[in-house]
């Protein structure tokens, strides 16, 4: 293993993206490895990384699932493939570039050099960094995050945001075969089970910029779940 830090990407039909996003990841000041989880996409993205792999070799990881299932249950296969490896941080960063690869490092910084269990890479912490967005989706967006953290009492400003950096000991306390939710809910609900075991919840304020390339995998069942999966969170209580 060369890096103590993995950048999990998961991706379903991102052709258009992959390769740029990958290599935008390697060209960092900082070495990265990174693991691509790919939910069998037709379109041939898992191809473009066995190529790749060619390539980087020792730092470019795969894993195919046979379906479409859900982010939150794609990022939990790469969270359990990160610690059977030994990583001690785990990053977790869209595929589209909607999430500057540049700002990897910071989010690194703030878990391996200031102390942080996890670094939320936040769009709301500092005004509102969001570009290319609809006024509506931003809207729905930050208000979301204002109604999880009256609802739940967290204090992070982007609770669902899908830029995070974790040690892996917050990974390994938390249940990951637990976690109920799988769409934007699942953001919101490792951040309150990190939070409610008392780990150091940092946010570092990035830029979220909408993608240019692909389709977006926005859906109002996602925002359904994430709604109306906080109420269930806060008035049922999630086991830790």
């Amino acid at each position: 293993m060369i890096s103590d830090a993995v950048v999990i990407i998961p991706t379903y039909n991102e052709k258009e993206n992959i390769e740029a996003i990958i290599r935008a990841t390697f060209n960092q000041e900082k070495e990265f490895d990174i693991l691509v989880v790919d939910d069998n996409s037709p379109d041939g993205t898992a191809t473009i990384v066995t190529r790749l792999q060619q390539e980087f070799s020792n730092k470019l990881h795969l894993e195919i699932r046979q379906e479409k299932n859900g982010l939150g249950t794609a990022y939990i296969h790469g969270f359990k493939w990160a610690l059977e490896k030994g990583y001690e941080y785990i990053i977790e960063m869209d595929a589209d570039f909607s999430h500057n690869p540049n700002d990897l490092i910071r989010l690194y910084e703030e878990c391996a050099v200031r102390g942080g269990d996890v670094a939320v890479g936040s769009r709301y912490s500092v005004g509102v960094n969001v570009v290319n967005w609809p006024m509506n989706r931003v809207l729905l967006s930050y208000f979301a995050s204002k109604y999880v953290r009256f609802m739940t009492g967290i204090p992070i400003c982007d609770t669902t945001a899908g830029f995070v950096c974790w040690k892996r000991e917050v990974l390994e306390t938390i249940k990951l075969d637990k976690v109920k939710f799988v769409g934007y809910a699942f953001q919101i609900e490792m951040k309150y089970k990190a939070w409610k075991h008392n780990f150091s919840v940092r946010e570092v304020s990035v830029i979220f910029t909408d993608r240019t390339k692909g389709e977006s995998k926005m859906s109002g069942g996602i925002v359904y779940e994430a709604l109306f999966g906080v109420i269930k969170m806060r008035i049922n209580g999630l086991p830790k």
